[in-house]
């Protein structure tokens, strides 16, 4: 939608003057006029007022005289007209308000190549158009289907595969060496009580052969003394 109040037939031809002659008088435009009908110079004054108040046109005092320049472009005015008259005359077909336009007048030279090179860019644009709407269809289509099939297969089939396999064998390893960790203890526990039986085993013999020393001396001194008194006698 525009955001000015769309000008008249009369003001768009007051219009087309500015844009073609530039900033100009009231005087030039009245002269200039499209359709070359006689109008009075107050009828311009007042159309050119009007465009004023719509903020479509600016005057400038220049001596006596006021100039007038365009503040909005051609196209941003004429572009929501276009469009209301193609849709209404001829149902929103460019290409038929086109071809009727073309044979309702001849085109110069400049205006020819410019309306050929209007056609090469809608060319490109509606072939960009087509490129993108083709690509968003195959990511669509190959893409997802392929992260939908395999990553969860992948899944469902590694992983609780390995977690299956591999925690009993943990499990298994770890009890493997507690029972281990247990027989080394045991087996620990079986020599230290070797060593201290062995160690009041020797305890015993040594108070034993303490106890059988002084019997011996005694033993010793008799026979002795019993030496002794038979070489006196």
């Amino acid at each position: 939608m525009a955001g000015f109040t769309l000008p008249s037939d009369l003001e768009l031809q007051a219009l087309s003057v500015l844009y073609s002659e530039g900033p100009t008088t009231v005087a030039t435009v009245l002269s200039a006029m499209p359709d070359g009908k006689e109008r009075a110079y107050t009828t311009i004054l007042s159309v050119m007022q009007s465009l004023e108040r719509k903020g479509l046109v600016k005057a400038q005092r220049d001596g006596r005289a006021y100039v007038y320049r365009p503040i909005k472009s051609q196209e941003s005015i004429v572009a929501p007209l276009a469009k209301d008259f193609v849709q209404n005359a001829f149902g929103g077909s460019i290409g038929s308000a086109i071809l009727l336009l073309l044979s309702s007048g001849v085109l110069t030279p400049e205006e020819k190549l410019a309306v050929q090179s209007e056609l090469t860019k809608h060319k490109a644009m509606a072939a960009k158009k087509k490129t993108k709407k083709k690509a968003p269809a195959k990511k669509a289509t190959k893409k997802p289907a392929k992260k939908a099939a395999k990553k969860p297969a992948k899944k469902a089939a590694k992983k609780p595969a390995k977690k299956a396999a591999k925690k009993p064998a943990k499990k298994a390893a770890k009890k493997k060496t507690a029972k281990r960790k247990t027989a080394k203890k045991a087996a620990k526990r079986k020599t230290a009580k070797k060593a201290t039986k062995k160690k009041a085993a020797k305890k015993k013999a040594a108070k034993k052969a303490a106890k059988k020393k002084p019997a011996k001396k005694k033993a010793a001194k008799k026979k002795a003394t019993k030496k002794a008194t038979k070489k006196r006698r």
